[in-house]
Parts: C-alpha cells; sequence; structure tokens
C-alpha cells in the first residue's frame, strides 16, 4: 500500500483544477483520492509537497527495436526502452512497427506483448499497415488487432501510393482502427539529412523541403475526409503543417496530432554544431517552423507531445551526416524540454499534462492517462522547478544519442509508479 501525501495533483477527474491532495494505492490500483487520507501502520508514504503528482505520462510514438534480427546489437530492447521510459516519468508506451522482422504479423505482435509483461511500464505494440512496411499490399488488419496491436502505421516508411493509402483507409475505418501516418513526399525529401534552408546551405547538401511532409500531410487529409477514417499525423515539424492540420480541423475532419520537443526546442542550426547527432526525421526545421509549433500546441491544433524515441548505437551515430541514421533517444528528457514551455508562459502545467498524458491515452483509446479511482495506479511525481545538466551516459536507454548532453534544463523526476509500484525513484 503506497500513500501519496500533499502533491499538487494534475488530471484527477473528480477535481477538474489541480489541487493539493492525498492518493491511497492499494493491490495496484488507486483507491482513494482526497484532501486529506491518513497514515496507518506498515503503509509507504511519499511526501509530495511542493511536487507534482500526475497521470503517468503516455508516448504515442517510441522505436524499442525489439524484435531484432541483425547480426549487431540492437540499440534497444524493450526491457531498456522501458526503463528509460520509466526514468522518464512514462508509464506507458506504444512501439512502432519497424522493428525486425516487421511487425506485420500475429505472432510478432504477440512477441511483444509476451515480453513486455515483464517491462517495468506498459508497453503496446502498433501493426504495421502493409506488409513489410513497403507500401504495396495491406496486412490483415483484423488479425492485427485481435493479436493485440492497438493502432496501425507504416511510420518512417511513408505510404507512397494515394490508392494504397485509401485503401487502408477504407479497411481501418470498417475496423475502428486509427491510422498513424508518417507524412513524406519521397520523391521530395530522399534520404536528405538536413531541412532544406540555412543548414543545407551552409553545408553545401540537398535539403530536405518543408513542402514535402506538408504535400503528403494535405493529400492524407483529404483521404480521411473522403472515406472518414481516424487519422492521427506524426511527428509534425513545420508551420506549413500546423495551418494546414488547423484548417482540416476546423472544417469537421476526423484527424490529430503530435510534434516532439526536439521542434519546439531546436532548429536546423544545431546540425551545423552536432552533425550526425543532431540529424532527425523530419529534420529539425527553422526558427519559424518552431514558433508555428508551439503556438500549434497552444491552441489545440496540435494534440500531442510524443519522443519519437530513436534509440543508435554510437558506432552509427559517428557516420558522416549524410551517411547516419536519423533519430533521437528522447524518453529521458522529454518532459524537462517540454517544461520549458510552462517556464517561458507559453503553455500552463495543465495543457502539458494534456498533451503528454491525456490526449495520447484518448486518442488511442486505452485506459490510461487518468488519475481515477478503481483505475491502474499509473502515476509520475515531478518538481518542476529542479534544474540539472542533461548527461546521456547516465541514461537508462542502452542508445546515447541525444543531442540535448549539456544543456541545462528545469524539471525533474522525483518518483514513477506503475501498476502500483515504485519503477523510478529519485527521492
Amino acid at each position: 500500500m503506497i500513500l501519496i501525501k500533499n502533491g499538487t495533483v494534475y488530471g484527477a477527474p473528480s477535481f477538474p483544477e489541480p489541487a493539493q491532495l492525498d492518493i491511497l494505492i492499494k493491490d495496484g490500483k488507486i483507491t482513494a483520492i482526497s484532501g486529506h487520507i491518513p497514515e496507518t501502520a506498515g503503509m509507504k508514504v511519499i511526501n509530495a509537497a511542493g511536487l507534482t503528482v500526475a497521470p503517468g505520462l503516455v508516448d504515442m510514438h517510441v522505436h524499442f527495436r525489439d524484435p531484432h534480427s541483425g547480426s549487431t546489437p540492437a540499440a534497444e530492447d524493450i526491457f531498456s526502452g522501458a526503463e528509460a521510459a520509466a526514468a522518464g516519468g512514462f508509464t506507458l508506451c506504444c512501439c512502432m512497427p519497424n522493428t525486425s522482422p516487421v511487425a506485420d504479423r500475429a505472432e510478432i505482435i504477440e512477441y511483444i506483448i509476451k515480453k513486455a509483461r515483464q517491462a517495468p511500464v506498459k508497453v503496446l505494440p502498433y501493426g504495421a499497415v502493409t506488409v513489410g512496411q513497403r507500401g504495396e499490399e495491406l496486412t490483415d488488419f483484423d488479425i492485427l488487432a485481435k493479436a493485440g496491436a492497438v493502432a496501425l502505421s507504416d511510420d518512417g516508411n511513408t505510404i507512397q501510393s494515394a490508392a494504397v493509402m485509401r485503401e487502408a483507409m477504407i479497411k481501418a475505418k470498417k475496423h475502428d482502427m486509427l491510422i498513424i501516418s508518417h507524412c513524406e513526399d519521397e520523391t521530395l525529401a530522399g534520404n536528405h539529412a538536413v531541412n532544406e534552408g540555412h543548414a543545407s546551405k551552409a553545408l553545401k547538401l540537398p535539403g530536405r523541403p518543408a513542402i514535402a511532409e506538408e504535400l503528403m500531410i494535405a493529400r492524407d487529409i483529404m483521404l480521411a475526409r473522403q472515406t472518414g477514417a481516424r487519422l492521427h499525423i506524426a511527428h509534425v515539424s513545420t508551420g506549413g503543417s500546423v495551418d494546414i492540420i488547423r484548417k482540416a480541423k476546423q472544417a469537421g475532419i476526423n484527424i490529430t496530432a503530435e510534434t516532439c520537443p526536439q521542434y519546439f526546442t531546436l532548429t536546423d542550426g544545431e546540425v551545423l554544431k552536432q552533425g550526425s547527432l543532431a540529424r532527425v526525421n523530419p529534420p529539425l526545421r527553422s526558427l519559424s517552423d518552431m514558433e508555428e509549433i508551439i503556438n500549434g500546441l497552444a491552441d489545440g491544433t496540435i494534440d500531442a507531445i510524443v519522443t519519437d524515441h530513436a534509440p543508435h548505437t554510437t558506432e552509427a551515430k559517428s557516420l558522416p551526416l549524410s551517411e547516419a541514421p536519423s533519430g533521437m533517444a528522447g524518453l529521458e528528457t522529454s518532459l524537462a524540454l517540454t517544461l520549458n514551455l510552462y517556464h517561458n508562459k507559453k503553455l500552463p502545467m495543465k495543457k502539458i499534462i494534456e498533451l503528454m498524458s491525456v490526449n495520447p491515452a484518448r486518442i488511442l483509446g486505452i485506459e490510461a492517462g487518468t488519475l481515477r479511482i478503481g483505475f491502474d495506479a499509473d502515476i509520475v511525481i515531478f518538481d518542476p522547478e529542479i534544474t540539472w545538466i542533461v548527461d546521456p551516459a547516465h541514461f537508462k536507454s542502452k542508445a546515447r544519442n541525444n543531442p540535448f548532453g549539456g544543456m541545462k534544463v528545469c524539471g525533474r523526476i522525483i518518483c514513477t509508479v506503475s501498476r502500483g509500484k515504485e519503477v523510478f525513484n529519485n527521492i
């Protein structure tokens, strides 16, 4: 039995506004939320005075590289990814299907679910939209759903054919499944390492233009409108994308969208400083794009903040910029980076909790993102005022590829409780 006392609690439906409350946990469930719950013998008490208490964070976009059939060691697995998640305040993560082999059939989905039962936090799988994520033949959505896939995505491999994507949306609507779309026109994006703009000119490299993302977002929104399918747009990175999504929502189209801390914290100039370490996909964009991403978060155009946690080995990230893989290990820095928006008065704390916990759970239709009596005790406790220096060498993740190393951030995880158990404690 655990009693969390005197914390400033967000995300409890019975208390719509933040309040100083106690939370009682018994047998893995929340059993009481009140202004005062007395201590009893044998109870573990966590004094959360001066701390923020919220539903465990929900990351609806991670890559845990498991299963992994390559000849080199995996950059991550379900256990190490879950440990990193717990250290970052996350109690639920959803894995993209670009594993090896691809999660395009029931046995891979079942493998992930079975292995995740032993992980410190909940880990749920997505199924691939197309076989092998090749953008050609659709997978069996019904079999994937019955096996436990919570949504569908070919993330990292945009479905280039409008006909295939339309067929996928028609089928997904029939099965009431969400499609998560990585939106890029590959004929424009190629495998270019940097945004088309200041950085690409300085490096004399071909750039990845913003229009490559925006064109595909517009296409998928039109298909969603025509089919009535539920569409979620992954890792939005440009101001033009925000504008397209905003107008689509105003028109009543059934879409949601996400972004990542790197897109409201860094610009493409970071690639000039850090090279491959700052290579992500989509790429870091311009200052004006970054500002529009923040505006989109503030006005509700963007529904969720995710990490797109993409671990790579040090050897892979040490390759030249044009050869290195894209992605960063983001689980352990995500909340602190997002809290910059709170400290800079861009977003209130309640909005941050919605973006990182409440909304992702709602989008996926998962019982999470809430502090409700009778629900699993999935809780994060953090101090928004503690400053610390990011040091990837101390990550719980196997990976160290994070461009925020050496940065001073404000806001630290104190304790993460998953299913009623302390899975991370920094008290």
